[in-house]
């Protein structure tokens, strides 16, 4: 079977998809033949899209901290779709610098988007699946939730726990019998996306993470992973080496961790003044797949 036609007329829905990751995985899907459900805070580059995705999208105005917003979602998906075959978790924002610079309220943010979007979107995923008797949850973490990086702190926390409550519902799903039901983590490495267009930063430099994956890359491994789930999928050969290396050392592998990241984050990046993203209300930049990290790093 192809990718095509085991994706087509299948409905998905896409949260954080006005920009970054979740825009290059909606196109890529409609392309497909899937029917696309988009969600994000912003409304007009909602719209945007979903009129590039075809007749088969529809945009939903969604903030994934809130529950109700969630329900919203799941019902506006419904009344357009028979069901949802997939949901994709992966709205995800954060506040980068030291921990005890960041406001308490920028910490609490990043944790209501990450990690309680997350669980709301699960769960009422996870209803809709039990109704059907078979769905597929891709919940979308990080490297930075297996391997730790300092000035990430509240990110990584919420990383981890998406690692940890996928691994938690596997383990539900099982004992319950419920085999039709996938759940999938995927974890990249830092992208050249509008995520870090986008992040908080009380850094004092720009942010440039390292490595950096091509965009394309952790596109095509969502899509992968809607047509044929794997409990975890990590992307790109440095996140697979990260993962694998903190499994096996971890003392050494967060010693190099927190110097590289201290020396490119703290010492050798340029000047860049304070600012706290998208954390608390939508922002205009970035509404593309690909963002200004590379060409800043160049």
């Amino acid at each position: 079977m192809t990718l095509h036609s085991s994706l087509a007329d299948k409905t998905i829905v896409i949260t954080g998809a006005s920009s970054g990751i979740g825009r290059g995985v909606a196109l890529a899907l409609a392309e497909l033949g899937a029917n696309v459900v988009v969600a994000a805070r912003r409304a007009e580059a909602l719209r945007d899209l979903a009129e590039e995705c075809g007749p088969n999208a529809m945009a939903v105005t969604t903030d994934v901290a809130d529950p109700n917003d969630v329900e919203n979602l799941r019902e506006a998906a419904l009344s357009r779709f028979p069901g949802i075959d997939t949901w994709i978790n992966n709205a995800g924002v954060a506040a980068i610098g030291p921990f005890d610079e960041i406001p308490l309220r920028d910490h609490a943010r990043v944790i209501e988007t990450n990690l309680v979007g997350t669980i709301n979107g699960a769960h009422v995923a996870l209803d809709h699946f039990r109704t059907r008797g078979t769905g597929t949850l891709i919940n979308v973490a990080s490297m930075l939730g297996t391997t730790p990086a300092p000035y990430y702190a509240t990110y990584c926390a919420s990383k981890y726990g998406i690692v940890g409550l996928s691994a938690s519902l596997r383990q539900e799903l099982r004992a319950r019998g419920d085999h039709a039901i996938r759940i999938c983590t995927v974890m990249p490495m830092a992208a050249d996306t509008t995520f870090y267009d986008h992040a908080a930063n009380y850094s004092g430099h720009e942010l440039l993470p390292y490595p950096v994956l091509q965009a394309e890359l952790v596109v095509a491994a969502i899509v992968h992973a809607v047509a044929n789930p794997r409990d975890e999928v990590t992307v790109g050969l440095p996140a697979t080496m990260a993962t694998l290396s903190q499994r096996v050392a971890p003392w050494l592998t967060e010693s190099i961790t927190s110097m590289a990241t201290h020396e490119l984050q703290m010492n050798r990046a340029p000047l860049a003044p304070v600012t706290e993203g998208n954390l608390h209300a939508p922002v205009m930049i970035g509404t593309g797949l690909v963002g200004s990290l590379r060409g800043r790093m160049q």
